[in-house]
C-alpha cells in the first residue's frame, strides 16, 4: 500500500518539478509570450510554497499538494504549447 507521504517521496517529487521547472524556464520567450509568464510564475510559486511548508512547517501533506499544482501548471503549459518542451518524462507531451 502507498499511501503515505515520506521524505523520500518528497525528495523525489522536488527533484522532478525542479528539473520540469529548469527546462520551461527555458522554453518560452517571456517578452513575447504574457501567458507562458502567468503559468511558470504559478508553478514557481506552488514549488515555494511547497519548500515552505516542507521546511518551515514540516506539513508534508500540503508539501506534497503544493508540488502537484506547481507542476499541475507547468504540464498544462506544456500541453497547450507554451512552453516548448520535449521530455515526456517531465511533460505529458509528445516527443516527435
Amino acid at each position: 500500500m502507498n499511501n503515505l507521504i515520506t521524505e523520500e517521496k518528497l525528495h523525489k517529487y522536488f527533484s522532478v518539478t525542479e528539473k520540469a521547472l529548469a527546462l520551461a524556464k527555458q522554453a518560452f520567450d517571456p517578452a513575447r509570450n504574457e501567458q507562458a509568464v502567468d503559468f511558470f510564475q504559478m508553478a514557481q510559486a506552488y514549488f515555494s510554497d511547497a519548500r515552505h511548508f516542507h521546511r518551515d512547517k514540516q506539513d508534508f501533506v500540503l508539501a506534497f499538494a503544493a508540488l502537484n499544482y506547481a507542476h499541475g501548471w507547468l504540464d498544462a503549459g506544456a500541453r497547450i504549447g507554451l512552453f516548448q518542451v520535449s521530455d515526456n518524462t517531465l511533460f505529458t507531451v509528445d516527443n516527435q
